[in-house]
């Protein structure tokens, strides 16, 4: 094993540690945390939040990836299919994927009309604003990737017998329609960042890197006894909270 991959190892683990410290806080305080995990296809969700849950409270942690809708919820409330999903007293919830597919890929393969997409901007801040004055602690995270890393990585899902689950119709259209997603994605970030649940983007070519950096945030935005404050500050050149500027200075896939 080189050197990289032990320091990498040492740091995830310590950082795991931290995840536990706060978890034993947040069901103490009963305080109920609720993740969005976003990103293009192949940006690293799955493997992000494998690691973020690999040594919390299986009882007290739960992932939800929500599937296509049924015909019978594609006729309800948008947002009502994730609602049984909200974390309960103490819990610690993942979303991997969640309403905001409506922003990104329902719209951008025509899997939902552009009214019901301005139905769903018009709606989604006061939406989260309402979880937020309830109680529960939302943080929105945004997984991006440059086309080149997109492009390996969803090559080596086909190769691999052991990602087969992973490969889906819509992967094989992300290359074709990037730019309709970078276009989908910064429309998104534009619209429903505020201030009770701003986005935070992690730039993702680099998975190990990614998955520190992401806990690290995510840790640094909580208090809980015993947190190593200087050891948990975030790289801000891999992860940091979305402004309108990182548009156009370089921090965003194009």
């Amino acid at each position: 094993m080189s050197d990289a991959h032990d320091a990498y190892k040492d740091t995830l683990r310590a950082l795991q540690v931290e995840l536990v410290k706060l978890q034993r806080h947040l069901i103490a305080t009963e305080s109920r945390v609720l993740v969005i995990v976003e990103g293009r296809d192949a940006a690293g969700k799955d493997g992000t939040i494998k690691r973020l849950t690999a040594h919390m409270s299986p009882r007290d942690t739960r992932v939800f990836a929500p599937s296509k809708p049924s015909d019978r919820e594609d006729k309800t409330w948008y947002f009502q299919r994730f609602v049984p999903h909200f974390p309960f007293d103490g819990e610690f919830v993942v979303f991997n994927r969640s309403w905001y597919n409506r922003a990104g890929v329902e719209r951008v393969m025509g899997f939902c009309s552009e009214q019901d997409v301005e139905c769903f901007f018009d709606t989604v801040c006061d939406f989260e604003k309402m979880l937020v004055r309830s109680g529960i602690h939302l943080r929105k995270y945004y997984l991006d990737i440059s086309r080149q890393e997109q492009k390996e990585r969803l090559a080596d899902r086909e190769k691999d017998p052991l990602k087969a689950w992973k490969t889906s119709p819509v992967d094989e259209v992300a290359l074709k329609k990037w730019s309709a997603y970078t276009k989908a994605r910064d429309e998104m970030f534009r619209r429903t960042n505020h201030d009770a649940a701003p986005w935070h983007v992690v730039y993702a070519d680099h998975k190990k890197e990614a998955r520190v950096e992401f806990m690290r945030d995510l840790l640094t935005s909580f208090s809980y006894p015993g947190k190593r404050t200087k050891f948990i500050v975030p790289d801000r050149k891999r992860v940091f909270p979305w402004t309108q500027s990182a548009e156009k200075d370089g921090r965003l896939a194009r």
